[in-house]
């Protein structure tokens, strides 16, 4: 099935408000660790605000690491960290080290 033809307008607009559904929807599966996103898709919570940054110094805009994973976490990350993050089981731990090393 062919893609619909839109305008650029358009298509940023689905783009723009896709990945506010993904960061709303990480912001509600607390339950789902970095290190497992890491393991099953390549990224985390973290790499989308690493993209998030990078996308605003490209515009001009100055937006810290700490401000950046503010945005995508909906609180400051320590604040995310000490309510939601668990230390990763040794089986975890080896498959990021399996799937990504040097990491």
């Amino acid at each position: 099935m062919p893609v619909p033809e839109m305008d650029a307008a358009t298509r940023t607009e689905l783009e723009a408000a896709a990945f506010r559904r993904l960061v709303e929807h990480l912001r509600a599966r607390t339950d789902v660790q970095n290190i497992d996103l890491m393991n099953l898709a390549g990224f985390c919570r973290n790499c989308l605000s690493r993209w998030y940054r990078e996308a605003a110094e490209r515009k001009g805009i100055a937006l810290s690491d700490p401000e950046a994973r503010e945005i995508i976490y909906g609180m400051p990350y320590e604040e995310w960290r000490a309510k939601y993050q668990k230390e990763a089981t040794p089986e975890q731990k080896a498959r990021f080290a399996q799937s990504h090393p040097g990491h």
